[in-house]
């Protein structure tokens, strides 16, 4: 929760935009300013003060106890300028609500974390439980001093400024050993721990089997991504009460699915239980991975002491599951910054391989992170680009693919998927289209059905080019024409007009737009008669209207078909 506190007129109503637009995420403190403060938080988890950052300071500096566990907090100026992040920046999530509370007043957020000022990921905001001298290793990486990457476990990091050798190490592993100095430990999400349970088997004992296995192995308990079962086991208390404590998923898989899985171990009491030889080895198993603990079951406890111990309720198996590559492939919009969505943003810093075309890279450069590796080729190597990024997805890195508009659309998402198997994880990441940017330039063109076709046969024989823009002449949609002309293509489009031209009147409304959204940006309304080809190229986008078009104070319109929309008889 959010608590939001102001002390004058203005600064309630700025908290109130706040309030209205997160209705579930926030709570309004009104009484005396330093009453609101201390019950907030007491309460919250962040807060947000409409107040000067000087009053905040001292009303909440005898609240501060340790940055692992105050809120963040954010303070908003008067004039709703500036959202100033105070307090908890990274563990309190303060620098992100400073820029989701900008984005939203339309104020211009401010963090000074060292980290975030320069672009660097803070070691402590990777997603990655932590141990170490974090704060040495940070300093190194923002001094420029050599830090090394020893990945004990690959796993996809986001950018970092690292050597092959240094002073200071950035370990990432799951084996339970004490960070050496100058040294910070990352704790992948790598193990997964297969359990399985005798009906009313107790949480403790199933606890005690789990962390004795972790620690007879020297694994550590961080590191612990999972627990997996069979499904009959879903609701079994002990095991669902047992992933709750660790703070992890009860992931379940059908008998017959862990029944499939080959274990070391199967055994005869299973089966006739649950229908699978195998619980603890299969669940852990299930999706591949190294064994490092095959099934080991638990010390029954006795039922009274000094009696014996009851049989074992409890078995678990620990397996190592490989890590997994990633690759987003982002579209990067019609090229304007601000037609560039927040998410494509979030996936370029994340990344610490971007590949693309080289033109496309200047464009977003100075978005990257430090240390981001930029794998960049000229026009023609697009499936060049698309092996290159899926092979360093398989690497295990954090690979961004970049394409212009959106990358499923003739662009490069087609290729790369299909060079993708599923031992890589693929995140694909909508833009906007040069149709869609085009379109919001001359009007409303695309208001009722519309096509999308590239007149280029580069990669498509002219003969199928030349049914589908038959088809969609027939069919009177509106068709909007990329890649129309070039030096060495220049009879394409003069066709493909033809091909209209016999199913529309020679009045209807065609758009062309040159280099939509960028500073050079050129944009006309002609007809279908009296457009020139020869002052069209590569950079322009061509949208030809349907027979309902309309050309209305200057834009191109299609309107929707409602009634009260037709033209009287």
């Amino acid at each position: 929760m959010i608590g939001l506190i102001s002390a004058t007129a203005a600064g309630a109503r700025a908290r109130e935009r706040v309030a209205a637009a997160w209705p579930d995420r926030t709570r309004v403190y009104e009484g005396p300013v330093g009453d609101a403060i201390r019950r907030a938080f007491a309460e919250c988890e962040q807060l947000v003060c409409f107040l000067a950052t000087g009053a905040v300071v001292r009303l909440v500096a005898p609240l501060l106890e340790d940055k692992a566990s105050d809120p963040g907090i954010v303070c908003v100026d008067e004039g709703a300028r500036f959202a100033v992040s105070l307090v908890g920046g990274h563990e309190g999530g303060a620098n992100e609500l400073a820029q989701a509370v900008g984005e939203l007043l339309g104020a211009q957020p401010v963090v000074t974390t060292a980290t975030d000022a320069v672009g660097l990921p803070g070691l402590d905001t990777l997603g990655f439980p932590v141990e170490g001298d974090v704060a040495a290793v940070t300093r190194a990486l923002l001094d420029g001093e050599p830090v090394a990457l020893d990945p004990e476990v690959p796993w996809p990091l986001p950018p970092l400024p690292l050597s092959p050798t240094g002073q200071y190490t950035i370990r990432v592993s799951d084996r339970l050993a004490e960070p050496s100095a100058h040294e910070v430990v990352l704790r992948p999400p790598s193990l997964v721990i297969g359990v399985g349970a005798s009906k009313g088997a107790p949480v403790d004992e199933v606890l005690e089997n789990i962390k004795g296995a972790l620690r007879d192995a020297g694994l550590s308990a961080q590191s612990v991504a999972e627990l997996a079962t069979v499904d009959a086991k879903a609701d079994e208390p002990g095991l669902v009460e047992a992933a709750a404590r660790l703070g992890v998923p009860l992931l379940t898989y059908s008998a017959e699915e862990l029944a499939a899985v080959a274990v070391p171990n199967p055994s005869d009491a299973p089966l006739a239980a649950v229908g699978t030889p195998s619980v603890a080895e299969a669940a852990a198993l299930a999706r591949g991975g190294e064994l490092l603990v095959p099934k080991r079951k638990s010390t029954g406890r006795p039922e009274k002491p000094g009696q014996p111990p009851l049989p074992a309720m409890a078995t678990c198996a620990v397996v190592r599951h490989p890590s997994r590559g990633r690759l987003a492939v982002v579209g990067l919009g019609p090229g304007a910054r601000d037609l560039l969505t927040p998410r494509a943003k979030d996936e370029l810093r994340r990344a610490s391989v971007l590949v693309g075309l080289d033109q496309y890279v200047d464009q977003i450069r100075g978005l990257l992170r430090p240390g981001t590796r930029i794998l960049e080729s000229g026009l023609g190597a697009e499936e060049e680009r698309a092996r290159t990024a899926v092979a360093e997805a398989r690497l295990g890195h954090a690979v961004a693919l970049i394409g212009s508009g959106d990358a499923g659309v003739y662009a490069m998402a087609s290729p790369a998927l299909a060079e993708a198997s599923d031992d890589i994880d693929v995140v694909g990441v909508p833009g906007v289209t040069a149709a869609l940017a085009a379109g919001a330039i001359l009007g409303a063109p695309l208001g009722h059905d519309h096509v999308s076709i590239s007149l280029s046969d580069l990669h498509t024989p002219w003969e199928i080019i030349e049914r589908r823009v038959r088809a969609a002449a027939e069919a009177d949609i509106v068709v909007t024409f990329y890649n129309p002309r070039s030096r060495g293509r220049d009879w394409q489009l003069p066709k493909a007009l033809a091909l209209l031209a016999a199913h529309r009147k020679p009045t209807t409304p065609v758009g062309v737009v040159r280099n939509a959204s960028r500073p050079d940006e050129s944009s006309r309304l002609t007809t279908l008669a009296e457009l020139d080809p020869a002052t069209v190229d590569m950079m322009t986008v061509v949208t030809v209207g349907n027979t309902a078009t309309r050309e209305i104070a200057g834009r191109m319109v299609t309107p929707r078909g409602y009634r009260w929309q037709e033209e009287p008889q």
